[in-house]
This record gives structure tokens, sequence and C-alpha cells, in this order.
């Protein structure tokens, strides 16, 4: 089943995404400096992880954890 119609697999790549944009700003910081076009969308998701939207990935990380 594609991820996009299973909403457990859906949220899985959606964390995996904030996740890795976020450790390649950390890492790498020059990668993510555009923020508009396509690099746009990665920096706003590192902006996700690293800023007040955090507890709520943190949540939804424990939420996918107890569910399995």
């Amino acid at each position: 089943m594609s991820a996009l119609f299973n909403f457990h697999s859906f949220l899985t790549v959606v964390l995996l995404v904030i996740c890795t944009c976020t450790y390649l700003k950390m890492q790498f910081p020059a990668i993510l400096e555009q923020k508009t076009g396509f690099r746009g969308f990665f920096w706003k998701a590192a902006r996700i992880d690293s800023n007040a939207l955090k507890p709520m990935v943190d949540l939804l990380f424990k939420h996918m954890h107890d569910g399995i």
C-alpha cells in the first residue's frame, strides 16, 4: 500500500523528512540556505523541528511508538 493512503505510513514519511532536513541543516547549513523553490520546502521542514513545533513532533513520535 502506498504511503499516501495509509495514515501511519504517511506520518512516518513526514516525520522522517522533518528529522532528515533538521539533521542536514545542522551538519551542512549551506545546503538549506535558500528559502524559496525546491530547497525552500526542505528549509521549512527543518524549521519545523527546530522551532516551536518541536513538542508536536515529539508527541507524534511518542504516539507512533505507542501504536506499534
